[in-house]
């Protein structure tokens, strides 16, 4: 028998065909519902989704929330929160980001439950049974999938509010730099301004200087000098014209 091929377009028309308006209502409530730093959550989709997985999702969701289709009044903002979410997880980089932020989730909660098992002596036996073939198991449960989710929304937060204080550290910083710049080219323009300013008076100061000397050596011609009075205490600064004694 030859292999019997899917028709996604099909399918999909199909789906579409009976989704009603309050499905588009409740699905426009969950996205906007999501927590904003995960896309995987807006696109309802596992952490270990494939980018055809990623592609094949945002298209049926969006096909739903699309404001020309759903007529609920936040649709397009639910649209827009959709596209973004795509946008990301097909982004090397964002998606490997966000991955990194799992796995640390997933390490923390395992460490944390072997700690559990730990002390409970009874319980012993199931962690060794964990721990071992069983493990992939409890991770793929319906528990440790909640857990995890709502670790790697802890972590992710977290870790925006590093990059939000950092970014303020480095935004204040530069303003610091901007201010101490503006500062240092007032000091420089009025530097300049006084040079400017001194070389403008240059040509005055000079003939003012020349006038001044002429007048000096006309004042000197024909000028008859009084003798010098010699005063009779030599500690006193000023001149004291001798005293006839009787």
């Amino acid at each position: 028998m030859g292999e019997v091929k899917v028709d996604d377009d099909a399918i999909l028309k199909s789906f579409l065909a009976e989704v009603g308006e309050v499905e588009r209502d409740n699905e426009v409530g969950r996205i906007l519902s999501c927590f904003k730093l995960n896309p995987f959550e807006h696109l309802n989709l596992s952490f270990d989704s494939s980018t055809d997985d990623i592609k094949r999702q945002y298209r049926k969701i969006s096909l739903m929330v699309h404001p020309d289709k759903c007529k609920h009044p936040q649709a397009q903002e639910a649209f827009g929160a959709l596209a973004k979410a795509q946008q990301l997880l097909l982004n090397d980089q964002e998606r490997d980001y966000i991955l990194t932020q799992v796995h640390a989730a997933k390490e923390e909660l395992k460490m944390k439950r072997k700690k559990q098992l730990k002390k409970d002596t009874a319980s012993k036996i199931k962690s060794l049974v964990d721990e071992g073939k069983h493990e992939h198991i409890y991770e793929q449960s319906e528990e440790f999938q909640k857990e995890l989710k709502l670790k790697v929304r802890e972590i992710l937060t977290d870790q925006e509010w590093r990059r939000r204080k950092m970014a303020m550290r480095i935004s204040e910083e530069e303003g610091r730099l901007k201010k101490d710049e503006a500062e240092q080219k007032e000091i420089w323009k009025k530097k300049r301004e006084h040079e400017e300013q001194w070389e403008g008076t240059r040509e005055k100061r000079v003939s003012s200087w020349r006038d001044f000397q002429k007048a000096g050596k006309k004042a000197k011609k024909g000028e008859t000098r009084p003798p010098k009075l010699k005063t009779e205490d030599p500690n006193k600064s000023y001149v004291q014209r001798p005293v006839k004694k009787g």
